[in-house]
């Protein structure tokens, strides 16, 4: 019997069908589980919500940057950055990473010492905790 390996990258959303389908005969699952707490699944949720209330909403106070999710993370530390616009391979001004399950936050960089700091934080923990609301 040939096994073949399975190869390439799957979104958390890819695994949650799975588990739907998967658990779809038994009882019905917990409204929040495991896996929406995850590093992954958090940080999924925290880059939908910027990049629609901080960057295609086009709020000033990140008109000259760009979002560069980098999710797909063999260190265990999805993370999205927030770049410079002129140059995106550049520094980035801020990073915010999750690890582990449930997932342990971190968000710094220079936009966290000024003057959008506290409504960054406020916006991560918010959409961490599943809420969609830009503000």
């Amino acid at each position: 019997m040939r096994t073949r390996l399975l190869t390439g990258t799957y979104s958390a959303a890819t695994f949650a069908v799975l588990g739907l389908l998967v658990t779809s005969c038994g009882p019905r699952p917990p409204s929040i589980n495991a896996t929406d707490r995850s590093a992954l699944s958090t940080m999924e949720r925290i880059m939908l919500n910027a990049n629609a209330c901080w960057f295609k909403s086009s709020d000033p106070a990140f008109a000259g940057y760009q979002l560069s999710p980098e999710l797909n993370s063999f260190t265990g530390r999805p993370r999205i950055l927030v770049v410079d616009r002129k140059h995106p391979t550049g520094r980035p001004s801020l990073v915010v990473q999750a690890e582990g399950n449930p997932a342990q936050m971190q968000a710094f960089g220079p936009m966290m010492s000024g003057a959008s700091g506290g409504r960054i934080t406020g916006d991560v923990n918010r959409w961490a905790g599943g809420s969609k609301a830009c503000s």
